[in-house]
């Protein structure tokens, strides 16, 4: 069985998405829930970073990108990849381009203490504001460039779909574009709704 290490309001939400959609038995792992979670999080992946997914064969992944790739290669009929091969090439491509310029810039917002060797109150909120700035931009450049790759409401949702639309609930996106782009946002609340994600996504962010 599949075995998901992550917790509410967290980039594993993309991950559990996209399990339900692969329709494949798992189990979620709370590792803010006790420390024998938080231990086993560290044995299969030093950085503790969430998600990590352990697989049935007792390997672990890290980095969502690479477990939503490697989903949509196993499973195939979950339509979580395209395939088309030009149709899927853009897929991950989008998935390279949200985490390393969307999912990265919340990792400095979140923690900009890391990212300087002496970090003082107004240098710390100067790096969090052009973060945030840059990683608003991002989103538009994606919405701008991604938009034909998109989950329409006649098909099945995929792992570019399910991954914007959890990474875009941080650091006062929606509501900027919802300005900005807001025929993407609009998409993006229909992705919300979806029978199969609504409930994993009102696991994380219950109203």
């Amino acid at each position: 069985m599949y075995q998901l290490y992550g917790h509410r309001n967290s980039g594993a939400a993309a991950i559990e998405a996209a399990l339900e959609l692969c329709q494949i038995a798992y189990r979620f792992i709370d590792v803010e829930a006790s420390g024998e979670a938080a231990e086993a999080l560290a044995r299969l992946n030093p950085l503790k970073q969430i998600p990590t997914l352990q697989l049935p064969d007792g390997n672990a992944l890290t980095e969502s990108a690479a477990i939503l790739i490697h989903l949509g290669l196993t499973f195939p009929d979950s339509g979580l990849l395209p395939s088309e091969p030009a149709e899927r090439d853009q897929a991950i491509r989008g998935l390279v381009f949200i985490v390393s310029n969307c999912y990265s810039a919340i990792g400095v917002i979140d923690y900009p203490e890391r990212w300087l060797v002496m970090p003082d109150e107004a240098t710390l909120q100067n790096l969090m504001t052009g973060a945030r700035e840059r990683l608003h931009w991002s989103w538009e450049v994606f919405a701008d460039q991604f938009s034909a790759e998109l989950y329409l409401d006649d098909e099945t949702p995929g792992a570019l779909d399910v991954l914007a639309a959890v990474v875009t609930r941080w650091a006062g996106t929606r509501e900027h574009l919802r300005q900005s782009r807001p025929g993407f946002s609009a998409w993006l609340q229909r992705i919300d709704r979806h029978p199969v994600l609504a409930p994993v996504f009102a696991r994380h962010w219950p109203e």
